[in-house]
């Protein structure tokens, strides 16, 4: 495993990864792939549908849209990429640490994602209706349109970053923590935020927003 939180992870990972095997193939449906590092590889367009990939790294990898429904991730270590596009459907993701990456535009609705640690990541347009995720935590990202709606979201925190019109229409939350972000828009379902937690100056910014959830009129 390995998953963990902070500059450690990233030490552990980068030893790790000297283990690991060479992989510049392409990834092929359905199949398994364990203990490959997947280094500065171009896929444009893959179908890599249902592949599971474990005690793994992939570092400079750029993948362009493509099919990755239902793929699996345990313990996998993901730095310097470039995820555009793309079906993520019913993916996994389980003890990964992702970091100074890109997600815009993806797909990764109905996805389970628990003990993912994301840092230093420019997140756009993610797409996460109906998504579960537990123990994640965004560190230090920038967070646009990402859309929560009907997603599960257990133990999620988000220290340093900045979110910017998310979404959380009819999601569900427990131990959700805004406190330490350094934005917070919400751009839709406040009300479905209940017990998440805030900071004081956080509430002051989401009064108007709060307000007019509500239907309170400010004059």
């Amino acid at each position: 495993m390995i998953y963990a939180t902070g500059d450690l992870v990233e030490l552990a990972s980068l030893a790790y990864a000297k283990y690991l095997q060479p992989f510049t193939g392409e990834l092929e449906i359905g199949e398994d792939y364990s203990e490959v590092h997947l280094d500065g590889v171009e896929l444009d367009a893959p179908q890599a549908g249902g592949v599971r990939l474990s005690e793994s790294a992939m570092s400079s990898v750029t993948l362009a849209g493509g099919n990755f429904d239902r793929v699996r991730l345990d313990d996998v270590w993901v730095s310097r990429c470039r995820w555009i596009g793309g079906s993520w459907a019913e993916t996994s993701l389980l003890n990964v640490f992702l970091q100074d990456s890109v997600l815009a535009g993806v797909q990764a609705y109905g996805s389970q994602w628990r003990r993912v640690v994301i840092r230093d990541c420019k997140i756009d347009s993610l797409n996460l209706r109906g998504a579960r995720l537990q123990d994640v935590e965004f560190r230090d990202c920038e967070l646009t349109e990402v859309d929560f709606s009907d997603a599960t979201l257990i133990g999620v925190t988000f220290p340093g970053s900045a979110i910017r019109r998310a979404r959380f229409h009819k999601s569900t939350v427990k131990k959700l923590d805004f406190r330490g972000a350094r934005e917070l828009d919400v751009a839709l379902g406040w009300d479905s935020l209940k017990g998440a937690v805030i900071g004081e100056h956080q509430l002051g910014e989401a009064a108007p927003a709060l307000a007019a959830t509500l239907g309170i009129v400010v004059r």
